[in-house]
């Protein structure tokens, strides 16, 4: 089974909150997941975030990034560049969605990603972002 998670998937597996058990339990059934130059700038700012306000240490954001780098190592992930057509598509799903859903940039991005990998699954925990999968017709589990 192809997975796309969009970068919630990846916080919630790193980091403790209220997705975390249910993103262990998906990964617990080996899945094939794509990580893409998306994901891995999206997932640095976000911990950087966390930083920022407060909610990690420097010294838990260093073992947070420590871990993931690691599982990368290991080939948990399977690492794939974005598809060209990504941005294209990003753009067409903008005017189709953004004004009745209120998606992002990077959520369209991530969709877009998705759909052009020809992912069979989609994963968040992002309520808009599963707005957009569905209208676009990509599974959530």
């Amino acid at each position: 089974m192809t997975i796309y998670a969009d970068t919630s998937f990846f916080i919630s597996l790193y980091l403790s909150d209220q997705h975390s058990a249910e993103a262990r339990r998906r990964l617990a059934q080996q899945p094939f997941i794509w990580l893409t130059p998306l994901h891995l700038a999206e997932w640095t700012h976000a911990i950087a975030l966390l930083v920022f306000r407060n909610q990690i240490s420097t010294q838990e954001a260093q073992k947070v990034y420590q871990n993931f780098e690691r599982d990368r190592l290991a080939g948990v992930w399977e690492e794939v560049d974005l598809p060209a057509k990504t941005f294209e598509i990003c753009a067409k799903l903008a005017r189709r969605h953004v004004a009745s859903l209120g998606v992002r940039t990077l959520d369209t991005l991530h969709v877009a990603s998705a759909l052009e990998l020809v992912a069979e699954r989609f994963w968040t925990f992002d309520n808009r972002q599963a707005s957009l999968v569905q209208a676009e017709g990509l599974k959530l589990l």
